[in-house]
């Protein structure tokens, strides 16, 4: 495909990710499948586009004068982001082959307009009904915070399974793959890799063995929160794609101190492409079969979606490890044998998902403020319910991967309101955990409001998160 091609196909991508809920990667992968004339090297030129466009597209919305069609932001992102001339704009789009048509004179205007003082929210990136927020929650530092979050690529963070191997096994596994991981500084069961080039984690023996996760540190901080113990009945009452569900279920597993003998060769790691294919190395199949191990907790994961319950099983086969997968009613049945009766109960509530705008930044321009509202009701009405299967004595750990305060601190205020019942567990006494450093018990000890703690890109380098702990007291 020609430079001007791509710019076409990417425009043609943005319109498709505009009028539709699908996350861009998928778009991509979409779009890929159905033209498969375009090579591995155009379909990562057009994914920079498209990404480098949505990262962008407050700004680029005011350039191009409000217009937020396909082809009005890549012509802004030409001028804009790449810094190109007017000429070379107009060479771009000439209409020739499959390339785009020649610019329009408002077209033309816009991208030679000289730059005015833009509105605080398109510098920040955000879009404007969340502005308010971010500066009561972060103050003079909401534009930092605005940033981290929608600019920069996020990096691929992993959680090594401590039931089956060490860090440094997995850590010097990565790095005879031609990878360097550096160690997460609040999970001590974190691995952190580049965000570009991005490798193929799962293709690697390591991760088909079950040695390791996907999961942003953030996300490991928040299971390392639960404060999980042998013999302890644990529920996952939001399990969704299971990730938390896993990170649970590793607490309640023996500790392996020792690389595991005879691990299968690394596999060779690919490039990171919209659509895999022809970039994809061939794997090796995994030399060990999945061990399942003895697990020394009862662990319960809720979903009111049968899909998602089902995806998780081949995870936990994986990871070796055993949770009873149950389908929740639409209004919170089939929980009455745990009524009163887990030791934890880790609630993580459906939200915006604004704290992973960096993975996901079209998340962003498709949100509207009576989501937020909803996503508060709907949060307070979990909170209310999943309470009821925490046992006297037992904890309650409210988490969203939410940036909002409409979500976080107003649903923990609300409960907290309508069950006096729970006191607050200060964020100190739950990053008590060996599963954490000692700088996470400095820092994130310091940053947290007695029983409440947020993560941001900014301020922690995760995706961001709020957590909220409690224990039942009558």
């Amino acid at each position: 495909m020609t430079p001007a091609a791509r710019l076409a196909a990417a425009a043609s991508v943005l319109d498709s990710i505009a009028h539709s809920r699908q996350p861009a990667e998928v778009v991509l992968k979409a779009w890929g499948a159905a033209n498969r004339y375009a090579g591995s090297g155009d379909r990562r030129a057009i994914a920079d586009r498209v990404y480098k466009v949505i990262r962008a597209r407050g700004r680029l919305v005011w350039a191009m004068g409000g217009r937020e069609d396909g082809r009005a932001l890549v012509i802004g992102s030409l001028s804009l982001i790449d810094g190109l001339p007017l000429e070379e704009i107009e060479r771009l789009h000439s209409g020739d082959g499959y390339g785009p048509r020649p610019l329009s004179k408002q077209e033309r205007s816009r991208i030679t307009a000289e730059p005015g003082e833009l509105p605080g929210w398109v510098a920040a990136g955000l879009p404007e009904f969340v502005v308010e927020d971010f500066k009561i929650t972060f103050g003079d530092r909401w534009t930092e915070e605005a940033h981290a979050l929608m600019a920069p690529r996020a990096p691929i963070d992993l959680r090594v399974n401590s039931a089956k191997t060490t860090v440094a096994a997995v850590e010097a596994e990565l790095r005879a793959a031609g990878l360097a991981p550096q160690r997460t500084p609040w999970s001590a069961w974190g691995l952190r890799l580049a965000a570009e080039p991005a490798p193929d984690v799962q293709a690697m023996d390591i991760f088909k063995q079950g040695h390791i996760e996907i999961q942003d540190e953030g996300s490991q901080v928040a299971c390392w929160l639960a404060g999980v113990e042998a013999g302890m009945t644990v529920v996952d009452y939001c399990a969704g794609g299971g990730g938390k569900t896993l990170g649970l279920a590793m607490q309640g597993q023996p500790v392996v101190t020792k690389a595991p003998k005879a691990q299968a060769e690394a596999a060779p790691v690919a490039a990171w492409s919209p659509v895999g294919g022809d970039d994809a190395a061939p794997q090796p199949k995994p030399k060990a079969k999945p061990v399942e191990i003895t697990s020394t907790i009862r662990l319960f994961a809720y979903d009111v979606v049968q899909k998602r319950l089902d995806n998780i099983r081949p995870r936990l086969a994986r990871a070796g490890v055993n949770a009873d997968l149950r389908l929740l009613g639409q209004n919170g049945g089939g929980v009455e044998d745990l009524v009163r009766q887990a030791d934890v109960v880790l609630v993580d509530a459906p939200c915006s998902g604004s704290g992973a705008w960096r993975r996901r930044p079209e998340d962003a321009w498709r949100l509207k403020p009576s989501e937020i509202e909803r996503m508060h009701a709907l949060q307070v009405q979990i909170l209310d319910r999943a309470s009821a299967l925490v046992k006297p004595g037992g904890r309650l750990v409210f988490i969203t991967c939410s940036m909002l305060r409409g979500e976080n601190e107003a649903s923990a205020a609300a409960f907290e309101e309508n069950h006096p019942e729970f006191a607050p567990v200060p964020i100190a006494e739950a990053l008590n955990s060996p599963n954490l450093t000692d700088a996470a018990r400095e820092r994130l000890g310091a940053m947290a409001e007695g029983h409440r703690l947020r993560l941001s890109p900014a301020s922690t380098g995760t995706d961001g998160f709020f957590a909220a702990v409690y224990e039942r007291t009558a």
